[in-house]
């Protein structure tokens, strides 16, 4: 099985550590712009060697700018599928009883609500348009549209945050008895607009101390309250992992429709323009404006350790050819030894305090 995600590009408003591809005030272009989500499906039908769709995620962006009317032409997308999970990412000051109701009739299964923090200064700052007010009841107003399976975001290490205020988030996440939490540290993307404040020297990166006791925190907290730890950022009640992302860490076929979007099917990694005008102009005359990765097993090797390994279970050995097996097994000992990684029962998996450092110890295992 595979799946599809879908790039919406479109915002009110840009957040100041978002790096991913979006626009503004483009209202005018979302009925043309899916049109063209719709025809690039079809003119990829055979990327996925006709595997069966099992989820379908609509990210941005913010999906939740769309109308009904293209929330409804997008949900055909998968009409006739067995969808397992239908996700939507949505702005908690999007979420009204309507446009609940119209996710619940698309087929919708699970929300990912962008709540970020529940501090309004801190939303403030990062320019979110929503209050922590709006969080609570957008939650509460998707209970009430029937859609029970909900995933929040969380972010931590602002500047002058505290571990208090930390706590604070995490108990009101708790609070919120979801199905699903992801937890991200704030990142200085180099060309948004608080990698500007911090290189003009206006705010300060946390110190790592403090983010890591964070970090602590936020998984004593969650696995306390009955979320299991399954991957590096994301915490589920059991039987609520997400399906869509646990299959691109486990190496699952997906096709990625709209401006920007990647796509891998185990042979060919590629990727859409970062341009919606251009990627508008090229699918409506037939062609794709796409850049295309060859995988060969090496690579395949090293997209295993950066996915894989991000995952409680960690990466099977079986599953790895011998040469690769052997290469895991002989620059693993290391970390093995200083307790970042653990062997057992046949998988190699960070430990604890491996999570800390995940990044220098998956460097540590590529194929160079």
């Amino acid at each position: 099985m595979s799946g599809i995600y879908i790039h919406i590009p479109f915002c009110k408003s840009r957040c100041i550590y978002c790096d991913f591809y979006s626009t503004t005030g483009r209202e005018d272009i979302q009925d043309r712009y899916v049109d063209a989500l719709l025809k690039e499906r079809k003119l990829r039908s055979n990327f996925l060697n006709d595997k069966g769709i099992e989820t379908l995620y609509i990210g941005g962006g913010t999906p939740s700018v769309l109308s009904p009317q293209n929330i409804m032409r997008l949900s055909s997308l998968v009409s006739g599928e067995d969808i397992k999970e239908y996700t939507v990412e949505c702005n908690p000051d999007d979420v009204t009883p309507e446009f609940a109701s119209t996710l619940k009739q698309a087929g919708v299964s699970r929300v990912s609500l962008g709540i970020q923090t529940f501090s309004d200064n801190r939303l403030s700052f990062i320019n979110r348009r929503h209050n922590a007010r709006q969080a609570y009841d957008a939650v509460e107003t998707m209970r009430m549209a029937g859609i029970e399976n909900i995933s929040i975001d969380l972010m931590f290490g602002f500047p002058e945050e505290t571990l208090t205020e930390w706590r604070d988030d995490l108990n009101a996440a708790v609070s919120l008895g979801v199905n699903h939490i992801s937890a991200y540290s704030l990142m200085y993307e180099e060309g948004t607009p608080i990698h500007r404040l911090l290189t003009q020297g206006k705010i300060k990166e946390l110190d790592e101390e403090l983010c890591l006791s964070m970090y602590d925190s936020l998984i004593d907290k969650l696995t306390m309250a009955g979320y299991e730890h399954y991957e590096i950022s994301n915490f589920a009640k059991p039987g609520f992992r997400s399906i869509h992302n646990s299959n691109y860490w486990n190496g699952t076929e997906y096709l990625g429709l709209g401006a920007a979007a990647h796509s891998y099917n185990t042979t060919t990694r590629q990727w859409n323009v970062n341009d919606i005008m251009g990627y508008i102009t090229s699918i409506e005359q037939g062609t794709m404006s796409i850049e295309t990765e060859t995988i060969d097993d090496d690579t395949r090797y090293n997209d295993m350790i950066t996915t894989a390994l991000r995952r409680c279970e960690g990466i099977r050995l079986d599953a790895l050819s011998d040469k690769h097996r052997q290469y895991l097994l002989d620059n693993a000992k290391s970390g093995i030894n200083a307790g970042l990684l653990r062997l057992r029962n046949g998988s190699i998996a960070l430990t604890r305090k491996g999570l800390y450092v995940n990044n220098e110890v998956m460097s540590e295992l590529i194929w160079i």
